[in-house]
């Protein structure tokens, strides 16, 4: 096999509930926010850059039952890592001002996020039906293309 092949396989393989990715993403989005905001002064670029793998890692990482709320959840992550890196000033309403406008200004990063982690999942669901096809597929010739009783 191919030592990329190889490679992959090695890598960790959890599977996480709905509910365990959206808490996996949110808590790694507000880890690298509260890091970039640390040694990088809330760069908004590196934010986005670390946004795309833990959006991939989110749709790789959910079960197949729970394939839907990776696009759902990753935004949602965005919002919650965002929080330290918008700025603001001046209380509450300040804060709230900095975060919107950190969520209006780089949207372009969210779809992004977005769109990756629905395409994985898009994808990893086309695979499963598949499988579940071939699956019933082999079933139904090993029985000799009866049908079974009801």
């Amino acid at each position: 096999m191919p030592p990329v092949v190889l490679a992959l396989r090695r890598m960790p393989n959890p599977r996480l509930t709905g509910l365990g990715a959206g808490l996996f993403a949110s808590a790694a989005m507000l880890v690298l926010g509260i890091l970039d905001w640390l040694f990088l002064d809330g760069s908004p670029l590196v934010y986005g850059l670390l946004f795309l793998p833990v959006s991939a890692l989110t749709a790789l990482w959910v079960r197949t039952a729970d394939l839907v709320t990776a696009p759902i959840s990753v935004p949602i992550a965005f919002a919650v890592g965002v929080v330290p890196i918008s700025g603001g000033s001046g209380g509450f309403g300040g804060h709230a001002m900095a975060v919107v406008t950190a969520l209006a200004v780089h949207a372009g990063w969210l779809y992004g996020g977005t769109l990756v982690a629905g395409l994985i999942s898009s994808v990893r669901k086309v695979r499963d039906m598949g499988r579940r096809q071939r699956v019933a597929a082999a079933r139904a010739a090993g029985q000799g293309g009866r049908r079974p009783a009801s």
